[in-house]
């Protein structure tokens, strides 16, 4: 069963218990980093360098942010990869509260009770 379809058989007080309660659970906000992390080989400029012959430098982390309809990577330095993993981790739990809160919310509205 569904989120959407388990909350359409909760009563009012128990949306609103469980709204709150998501409210409380979520996340540090401060600490999320919007994006996706990932992983790339590089080749480089010398000519006469082992990347040119197929062993690329790295792996290095990149982090890709949607701005509008590009992608824009901005480089990890391998020192701030795993708490830039962990942020990014935070904020995917975050959205995914918040949709949770917000359907919840749907449901109150539908039921004329949002508060």
């Amino acid at each position: 069963m569904s989120y959407k379809q388990q909350v359409k058989e909760w009563s009012t007080a128990q949306l609103r218990a469980r709204r709150t309660r998501l409210g409380q659970d979520l996340p540090d906000v401060a600490a999320s980093v919007r994006g996706a992390l990932q992983q790339q080989f590089r080749r480089c400029g010398n000519p006469g360098c082992r990347c040119h012959t197929g062993e690329l430098h790295g792996p290095y982390t990149y982090l890709a942010l949607r701005t509008g309809t590009r992608t824009q990577l901005v480089y990890i330095p391998a020192v701030l990869a795993r708490e830039v993993r962990r942020r990014v981790k935070i904020t995917g739990r975050i959205l995914a509260t918040l949709e949770k809160i917000s359907v919840i919310n749907l449901e109150l509205i539908a039921r004329g009770e949002l508060r």
